[in-house]
């Protein structure tokens, strides 16, 4: 059987063959990961509160990701003279989603966990694709036996509910469960804007609890490398992107649109500046819903910066 790839002759086209992450290889046994990043997808979305849909995410985004599809010679970015995904330096592997227990929050976010408990085993970087925002509770919680980590999040919305209704564990409540682990040492939220689902109390309890809230008319005014200097160095950072911190005229396919939101290369730099401020050690990237938008450019968006963040963090890391 013909080896896939340029030289053995076979072009290997973005629409042809099975939409793993970048065509990466599928690796279905989570105890033989053996690759320096994986991606784990997390389709799950009942803890949204409006607009569901973010259950499709996993399978849009990977989709979308085979149009960077770089296996055959990685990713030259001209700008920055670097070749980023270069396949003789980086392997990553695509190890499928995690099964979800439709209507049961707390298994299914159980089965999360463990797929990134799995991945942090194996030594490898845990990417992962929502879903809503409500699986980076699970994700948080795999870093339990892990050095301390700071987490960075880039959103439109505040995530800082405590509880509403009973509700503990929706997509209006992951940062605050992750401001109250001991081994989250802090902080720092980025492009939070406009009307929030978080009240008045939760942002106070926000900073009282070590985060440092940035919105994107913040970010702007001061720049890149002012909002970089704000982030403790050299610390180990998990990165959290909500695709809504993107303007909706950029990134329509998500349940909860909000306007005023950054353009690409403004989250791109922000990425690529913390991957060399600190060692990005998790990330997952959440929230897009692609029945809202019929062109396909939020998948698209979503897969190419999350091509272009690994590319960054295994390179700086290196």
């Amino acid at each position: 059987m013909s080896k896939h790839g340029y030289d053995s002759g076979r072009l290997n086209l973005p629409f042809v063959g099975i939409c793993t992450f970048g065509k990466y290889p599928y690796v279905e046994d989570w105890d033989a990961i053996d690759a320096d990043a994986a991606v784990l997808g997390a389709p799950f979305d009942f803890g949204a509160q409006w607009r569901s849909g973010a259950r499709m995410g996993p399978r849009a985004i990977r989709e979308a990701s085979t149009l960077f599809s770089f296996g055959h010679a990685g990713a030259y970015d001209f700008e920055d003279d670097i070749t980023y995904l270069d396949p003789a330096k980086v392997t990553i592997v695509d190890i499928g989603d995690a099964d979800i227990i439709h209507t049961d929050t707390l298994q299914s976010h159980a089965n999360i966990e463990y797929g990134v408990r799995k991945i942090l085993k194996a030594g490898a970087l845990p990417v992962v694709l929502g879903g809503d925002h409500s699986v980076n509770i699970p994700c948080i919680n795999a870093f339990d036996d892990q050095e301390p980590i700071h987490v960075v999040q880039i959103d439109a919305h505040l995530d800082f509910v405590d509880e509403r209704h009973g509700v503990r564990y929706g997509h209006g409540n992951p940062m605050r469960r992750a401001a109250e682990k001991p081994y989250v040492t802090g902080l720092t939220q980025i492009g939070i804007r406009n009307v929030s689902s978080t009240a008045k109390d939760g942002y106070d309890a926000a900073r009282s609890m070590g985060s440092d809230i940035q919105s994107v008319r913040h970010v702007r005014k001061m720049g890149t490398e002012a909002l970089i200097n704000r982030i403790p160095q050299g610390e180990r950072y998990y990165l959290t992107v909500d695709i809504d911190a993107f303007d909706p005229s950029i990134a329509p396919g998500t349940g909860t649109p909000s306007h005023g939101g950054f353009l690409y290369y403004e989250v791109l730099e922000i990425i690529d500046a913390l991957a060399q401020r600190g060692d990005i050690v998790g990330l997952d990237l959440v929230e897009v819903a692609p029945d809202y938008d019929t062109t396909g450019c939020t998948s698209i968006l979503a897969a190419q910066l999350l091509m272009n963040t690994i590319g960054r963090i295994l390179h700086h890391r290196d």
